[in-house]
């Protein structure tokens, strides 16, 4: 069984996981939100709807969860902790438990904000593995609590710190959304627990390499990272009719480089990065894809270097990318880094502040600190990072470097398949 939000940036990393493990002769079951069923089935799973927990489309998150809009920073992921996803839990949990008494799975791969097949675990479920398609944010005594976008600090006086915003983090920041946990464990039948970015006991995948993620001595045994994930092209794409001025960019037989702008999924005024890079970079010999963020077209007319697309596909599109900006979607961020293109980042919404400060302590890029960066800042930045010398993109190098020893879908499958053979915890070698 495969669980998921139905949000597109955390389904579409186990779309290839899904169709390995179909591909393997393996019987797949998704449940998730009806918006996907078709991206589910064509990798073979069947599609499993949500019933008792709320239905809703990524595309209107705002008229979905009203007062969302106004959020922003940690108030924003406060209401996203209590309404987006434990105020599913109840009624994921439910959907899940009438699922397994007509149909057993022997391991349910969930990412990790559908955390409801842990509590069914803990009643008799099958063992349950969590896929990371956020920024890494278990507790560490050398981390600050994922959320706050404080950088980490392993020193003693860091540590002592740490442990001071984990035990604020619990009861605090975020005590509102561990009462509301506590009392739902206890309407579900579990142990009653305070609200912590969710641990699975017998196996944690992560979609990237230690190197991006923050170093820390007291990892689980059973977190392994597989690297980044490519989500499979949709159907019925076609290259828009500018896409030849893409492959006929840097190093392929013109000498300006690409630079690529988006904005994911959620978070999509263009007036907050989209358009500022486009200004930014109006007078410059580089072409700026301009990917997501509603119709900028609407905006005014796009300066002469600029394409404007409502998507287009990362895997086609990043080999020719000189540099990457964004406001800090952890998926976008990792198949950048496996391209070797460094980042700019610029968020400060839902996880991206956390995004950010990983590309800042990984070297890989520069945090701008702000979701609504100048287009005098921008060009300062995309400018540092463009040199072939710069002492980023030798960095981003390692790291593609790093990401490209793994397969991560076939890892995934493999350790998913050990879990549902054993039942037991998948420990690193």
């Amino acid at each position: 069984m495969i669980a998921s939000q139905p949000i597109a940036g955390h389904l579409q990393p186990l779309l290839p996981i899904a169709q390995e493990l179909v591909r393997r002769g393996h019987e797949v079951r998704w449940y998730t939100g009806r918006k996907y069923a078709a991206a589910v089935e064509r990798t073979g799973a069947v599609f499993e709807p949500f019933v008792h927990a709320r239905d809703y489309d990524d595309a209107q998150f705002e008229t979905a969860f009203p007062g969302r809009e106004a959020l922003t920073g940690l108030r924003q992921i406060q209401f996203d902790i209590r309404h987006v996803f434990l105020g599913q839990i109840e009624g994921q949990f439910r959907d899940l438990q009438i699922l397994q008494t007509f149909w057993r799975a022997d391991a349910v791969l969930a990412e990790q904000t559908l955390t409801a097949p842990l509590l069914l675990a803990e009643l008799g479920g099958p063992p349950c593995a969590l896929l990371g398609v956020l920024p890494l944010g278990i507790v560490s005594a050398d981390t600050a609590p994922f959320g706050l976008g404080v950088l980490p600090n392993a020193s003693g006086w860091g540590r002592l710190r740490n442990r001071a915003l984990h035990w604020a983090a619990q009861n605090v920041i975020f005590g509102a959304a561990s009462r509301q946990l506590e009392a739902q464990c206890a309407r579900i039948g579990v142990r009653p627990r305070k609200f912590l970015p969710p641990v699975a006991p017998h196996l944690m995948l992560q979609a990237s390499v230690p190197s991006f993620e923050y170093p820390a001595h007291d990892q689980p045994r059973q977190l392994h990272f597989v690297g980044p994930i490519t989500p499979p092209l949709p159907p019925q794409w076609s290259l828009p009719a500018w896409w030849s001025e893409v492959t006929g960019s840097e190093g392929m037989g013109q000498s300006r480089p690409v630079v690529l702008v988006t904005q994911g999924t959620v978070a999509t005024d263009p007036r907050e990065l989209i358009w500022p890079t486009v200004q930014a970079l109006a007078n410059e010999n580089v072409l700026v894809i301009a990917a997501g963020g509603g119709d900028l077209k609407l905006r005014g007319s796009l300066p002469a270097n600029a394409r404007a697309t409502a998507f287009v596909p990362f895997s086609l599109l990043l080999p020719y990318v000189s540099v990457y900006v964004t406001n800090g979607g952890y998926g976008g961020v990792q198949q950048a880094l496996a391209h070797a293109i460094p980042v700019v980042a610029a968020g400060t919404t839902e996880d991206k502040a956390e995004v950010a400060n990983r590309v800042q302590v990984a070297g890989v890029g520069l945090n701008l600190r702000t979701r609504t960066p100048t287009p005098a800042n921008l060009l300062r930045a995309i400018q540092t990072l463009l040199p072939e010398d710069s002492p980023v993109r030798i960095r981003t190098r390692a790291i593609a470097a790093e990401m490209g020893r793994h397969d991560a879908p076939r890892e995934a499958a493999n350790l998913v398949e050990q879990l549902a053979s054993t039942g037991e915890p998948v420990y690193l070698a």
